[in-house]
């Protein structure tokens, strides 16, 4: 098994980075606006999609506590989405944000080694990069429903309830902060929602050229080798 595991990380490592940063790049961008319409067959869409992911992840890290972690996600979110079908609560949202802040954090730790590391730099690694900027963002969101749900008012023109629109929400109001866009129709209240806002937007600014030095770096070290 683990031999098997092995082989599959040589062989697809890079490729999922790819693969990976499309996945949610849909989740996000594609999945959750149509969730957001109303119609549960995307909801499903959501949940099949994170299956595929938290497989890409294991593959790539090939590391027991990383599938471990990422089945525990997916369990937290099958779990909540039977709640919300059954019981709608705010217990709903506290499992849906803990299952995408430990996929978040468990992505970011497998990707994170791949994007910086020594090598060439491909087409793949600069896949991968974009694809851990996205994971920033979605570790945020989560960050930003604990929060919401635990201070009713800490954001104001968000209200963070269990509703299909809430994801979408979620996500536009993360990359508003992650880019610094900033167009002022949700914005922080609560002490610690404007101290994660802060936070988030630092990543933001920081990550592009930390990013850029290092991929520079690698490049001309490939070519001296070369």
């Amino acid at each position: 098994m683990n031999d098997t595991i092995a082989r599959l990380r040589v062989q697809w490592s890079d490729p999922l980075l790819t693969a990976l940063t499309v996945l949610l790049f849909i989740m996000l961008f594609v999945i959750a606006p149509l969730q957001a319409s109303g119609i549960f067959l995307f909801q499903a869409f959501e949940l099949f999609f994170a299956i595929i992911l938290i497989g890409g992840v294991f593959v790539m890290s090939g590391s027991r506590i990383a599938g471990v972690a990422m089945f525990a996600a997916l369990v937290m979110a099958t779990t909540g989405g039977i709640f919300r079908l059954t019981a709608p609560s705010i217990f709903d949202l506290k499992l849906f944000a803990g299952a995408w802040l430990i996929m978040g954090i468990t992505m970011a730790c497998v990707v994170a080694p791949a994007v910086f590391g020594s090598g060439r730099v491909t087409y793949h690694h600069i896949m991968g990069a974009i694809l851990l900027y996205l994971t920033i963002a979605v570790i945020f969101v989560a960050l930003f429903t604990f929060i919401g749900s635990a201070v009713p008012k800490a954001f104001s023109g968000l209200t963070v309830e269990d509703s299909p629109a809430l994801a979408s929400n979620l996500i536009y109001f993360s990359f508003t902060t992650l880019t610094t866009t900033g167009y002022g129709d949700i914005f922080p209240v609560h002490p610690i929602a404007r101290s994660l806002c802060n936070l988030e937007s630092i990543f933001g600014q920081l990550y592009p050229a930390t990013l850029l030095a290092r991929l520079v770096t690698l490049e001309l070290a490939h070519r001296d080798q070369s």
